[in-house]
């Protein structure tokens, strides 16, 4: 079997790992070694973190969908059954930035909800 020389090959991957290492603190920007099992910690938080983004934003986002609706007389639940009472189908995204950025409008949709609630009880 042919010798394989990989000087090129093995000096570009690990100028690419030390490259994506910048920034990491102590040795684990300088040496091939610790910036490989750095990154490779780095990825797997990356990948479990991408899916605990959105369960951490939408408990923010009914956090804030909860307060503002505490402020017009209804609880979280109640808004949301009243709304899904009265066909309204705005996400808790929406809701959320509804509730911070226009208040008047989330009071009505509290008021149609309210409504619902009551029309169907």
């Amino acid at each position: 079997m042919a010798r394989v020389k990989r000087s090129v090959a093995a000096r570009k991957k690990r100028r690419k790992a030390l490259s994506r290492a910048r920034g990491y603190w102590g040795t684990k920007h300088s040496s091939y070694k610790r910036a490989k099992e750095q990154l490779q910690r780095s990825g797997r938080y990356a990948y479990r973190d991408r899916k605990t983004r959105k369960r951490d934003f939408r408990r923010l986002w009914i956090l804030r969908i909860n307060a503002a609706a505490r402020q017009n007389g209804l609880t979280y639940g109640q808004l949301i059954h009243g709304l899904s009472l009265a066909g309204v189908e705005l996400n808790r995204k929406m809701l959320a930035e509804l509730a911070t950025h226009e208040p008047e409008a989330f009071a009505g949709l509290c008021d149609r909800a309210r409504e619902a609630r009551a029309a169907a009880s």
